[in-house]
């Protein structure tokens, strides 16, 4: 009796002891488990290589991305965003991502190219869109299948945008393809460096070169029309780009992580081509007050321009564009210039 009397007591509060010590382990495993999810997201990085300016529209829209990446991924995972070609030229930039020191980049047709060179037909065909509605029916025919280009290549597209028209700035008023063929074109590097406006000026100023290519809103932010005061009136050719991150970077997020990511960057992508055009015409417009003259050509001289086009294509056919990818941007022109009655 006196056994049964204590032996009972003792069996529940065994029972008690293991129920307390059992949870204490469960626990303990979900703290560890926390701990390391903390540590995993502690290690998450997302590092973002750009030739833009720090602050501009462009760096802004890549902040607003990484912010949706950070706070869907938690922890104290960290966004890094590298501004003004700190990480070097694009091709670098393109190096960078296949080594894994960026996990990602916003870039131009040029370090584009360097993944997939069929991306050279939305920018390297002078004088082929007429507006921005032509080159965004083309690039949304072809969008889907550039992307799985470049998902064969190993990276994700997030977002698409565009920096304006290429404008030719020149020392002495110029409209005619002849007048600029007695001309010093200043030709733009692709890599590995982009060049320095201090070196494009003196150039200008000592006659190594009197024309620049160049989009509205870089030659007001650099005052390249203050050396190069006349500009020519026609859409030579748009200047395009994308941000994309690498195929392993992507795969390491979750479903959800991938869904904020990507409906920000594709509102991101809206805005930037949104404001790119407008800065356009707002670069011309201030400019314009500040000294320049913009020559417009007469129909004949369109068709002169048109025609010098038209003879550069079969030379960039095959050769800085894809064959086929180069015939496909043709026939969707004509199916939307049809369309148009055009």
């Amino acid at each position: 009796m006196m056994f049964q009397f204590l032996s009972q007591p003792m069996r529940l509060t065994l029972r008690q002891l293991y129920r307390v010590w059992s949870r204490a382990l469960c626990l303990a495993l979900a703290l560890l488990a926390g701990q390391s999810g903390l540590a995993a997201a502690a290690d998450k990085q997302l590092r973002i290589g750009t030739l833009v300016p720090k602050n501009s529209l462009y760096h802004r829209q890549l902040m607003a991305i990484g912010e949706s990446w950070r706070l869907a991924q938690g922890g104290t995972a960290k966004y890094l965003v590298y501004p003004d070609g700190s990480q070097g030229g694009e091709a670098e930039m393109v190096r960078r991502m296949r080594i894994g020191q960026l996990q990602g980049a916003l870039m131009s047709v040029v370090g584009l190219r360097e993944i997939e060179p069929s991306i050279a037909a939305l920018q390297s065909m002078p004088l082929l869109f007429r507006n921005w509605d032509e080159l965004d029916y083309v690039r949304e025919k072809m969008r889907a299948g550039m992307e799985k280009k470049f998902l064969d290549k190993g990276f994700v597209v997030l977002a698409w945008g565009d920096a304006g028209w290429v404008r030719f700035f020149s020392k002495e008023a110029a409209l005619r393809p002849d007048d600029y063929k007695k001309m010093k074109f200043f030709a733009w590097g692709s890599e590995p460096d982009q060049p320095e406006t201090t070196d494009i000026l003196p150039a200008i100023q000592t006659g190594m070169i009197t024309v620049v290519p160049s989009t509205p809103y870089f030659a007001l932010a650099t005052q390249i029309y203050n050396t190069a005061p006349h500009m020519l009136d026609i859409n030579w050719a748009p200047i395009v780009g994308a941000l994309v991150v690498t195929k392993k970077a992507w795969d390491d997020m979750s479903p959800a992580v991938q869904a904020a990511v990507r409906a920000t960057s594709d509102e991101a992508g809206v805005q930037i081509r949104a404001k790119a055009r407008q800065e356009v015409d707002e670069a011309v417009d201030a400019m314009k007050k500040r000294g320049l003259v913009v020559n417009r050509p007469n129909p004949e001289q369109l068709r002169e321009w048109q025609a010098f086009a038209a003879a550069l294509y079969p030379r960039i056919r095959g050769t800085m564009v894809p064959a086929d990818t180069f015939d496909e941007v043709f026939a969707h022109l004509k199916a939307y210039r049809a369309s148009k009655g055009q």
